[in-house]
C-alpha cells in the first residue's frame, strides 16, 4: 500500500471509532509508530480536525465526517461474500438487518461495481455442513445478545442441553458469540452455575433481554478464549488417547472428532494415526465403538478396558433379548 491510501485508510480508520490507539494503528498498517505520527501530522496539515490524547489514543472532533465512501471491486465482493454468510450461518432477523444495511451500501456504489454484483451475486453459495441444525431462522437471538453486552442487561435464556437432556431456564450475562466448528457459540457468566458456560445457539429455544442489570464486571471474550485455550494446552490431568485409523475410513471421524479433543494426527500408508486429550474415558470407549472394527487402540490401557466392558455388557444384553424371545 502507497502512502497516500495508507494515510486514506488512516482517516477512514479513525471514523470508525471513538477513540483510535496509534498502536492499533501501527498493528493494522504494520508500520512504526514514528510512521503513525507522521502521517497523522500529514492529516492534521491537510485540515482534518483530529484530536491527540496522551496515552489514549487520537479521534476526530464530533460532527466532522467523511464525504461518501468509494469501494474498490475487491470491497464489493467481499461485502457480496460477507452478505452469503449471514444470511446462511446466522439467525433470520440478523441476515434481514444486513441485507438491509447492503441494500444502502449498494445505493452509493458506481454503475460498474452495481453491475458487478449483480452478475457475480449468482455465483457464490454457503451451505451448511450435513446433520448441523443451525440456528433455527425464526428465533432472534444475535440482536438481544449484542444488546445485552452493549447495555449491560442480564439474558434470559432457555437451554436444551444434549449431553443430559435437560431444558433449563437459565439467567446469563453473555461475554460474546464466536463461531467454530459449523456452530454460534455463546459465552456467558450463568447466575444458576455461578460460573462461565458455553451455550450452543442451536440449542437455545427462547431468549428475552431483561431490565436486570449485571452484577459485576467481566473479562472479554478474547481474554477469556486465551485462557481457556492455556489452561487445556497446560491440563496435564487429561488422559493422552492415541489410536490409529485406516485411512480409507478416517473421514468418516471428520465431523467429530473435535468434540473429543482432538489434537493432531499423522499419515501413514495405510492408516491415519489420532492423538486426543479426552475428558473421559469412558464417553470417548462409546464413540469408538462406532468404527473400532476399523481401528486400533494405541493408548492408554485404561481405554481399551473401557471398551471390554462396553462389549461385555452388549454381549450379555445380547443373550439376554435372546433368551427372552426364547421364552415367549
Amino acid at each position: 500500500m502507497n502512502r497516500i491510501d495508507r494515510i486514506s485508510a488512516i482517516l477512514i480508520h479513525l471514523q470508525s471509532r471513538k477513540i483510535v490507539k496509534a498502536q492499533d494503528i501501527a498493528d493494522r498498517f504494520e508500520i512504526s509508530l514514528r510512521t503513525v505520527y507522521r502521517d497523522i501530522r500529514t492529516l492534521e496539515q491537510a485540515g482534518i480536525p483530529i484530536i491527540g490524547e496522551a496515552g489514549l489514543g487520537y479521534s476526530l472532533v464530533e460532527g466532522y465526517r467523511l464525504p461518501p465512501v468509494m469501494f474498490s471491486p475487491e470491497e464489493a465482493l467481499a461485502f457480496l461474500t460477507a452478505e452469503k454468510l449471514v444470511a446462511r450461518l446466522t439467525d433470520g432477523p440478523n441476515a434481514d438487518n444486513y441485507s438491509s444495511a447492503m441494500y444502502k451500501i449498494k445505493a452509493v456504489l458506481d454503475q460498474d461495481k452495481k453491475d458487478l454484483l449483480q452478475n457475480i451475486g449468482d455465483h457464490i453459495e454457503v451451505f451448511r455442513r450435513t446433520g448441523n441444525e443451525g440456528i433455527q431462522p425464526d428465533l432472534n437471538l444475535m440482536q438481544p445478545i449484542l444488546k445485552s453486552i452493549d447495555q449491560k442487561k442480564v439474558l434470559e435464556i432457555k437451554y436444551h442441553a444434549r449431553y443430559n437432556q435437560q431444558k433449563t431456564e437459565r439467567l446469563v450475562e453473555p461475554l460474546g458469540v464466536f463461531y467454530n466448528d459449523n456452530s454460534w457459540h455463546l459465552i456467558a457468566f450463568c447466575q444458576m452455575r455461578a460460573d462461565y458456560r458455553d451455550f450452543r445457539l442451536d440449542r437455545i429455544s427462547c431468549m428475552e433481554l431483561t431490565n436486570k442489570g449485571f452484577s459485576g464486571e467481566h473479562q472479554t471474550l478474547k481474554e477469556y478464549l486465551e485462557r481457556y485455550n492455556v489452561e487445556n494446552t497446560q491440563n496435564q490431568h487429561l488422559p493422552l488417547v492415541v489410536i490409529r485409523v485406516r485411512k480409507d475410513k478416517a473421514y468418516w471421524l471428520d465431523n467429530q472428532k473435535y468434540h473429543q479433543g482432538f489434537v493432531s494426527q499423522t499419515e501413514y500408508e495405510e492408516e491415519v494415526e489420532m492423538t486426543f486429550l479426552s475428558s473421559s474415558l469412558y464417553a470417548f470407549a462409546r464413540w469408538y465403538m462406532m468404527f473400532g472394527d476399523h481401528a486400533q487402540i494405541m493408548q492408554p490401557e485404561g481405554l481399551k478396558d473401557e471398551v471390554r466392558k462396553l462389549l461385555v455388557k452388549i454381549a450379555e444384553k445380547v443373550e439376554s433379548d435372546q433368551g427372552a424371545q426364547i421364552k415367549e
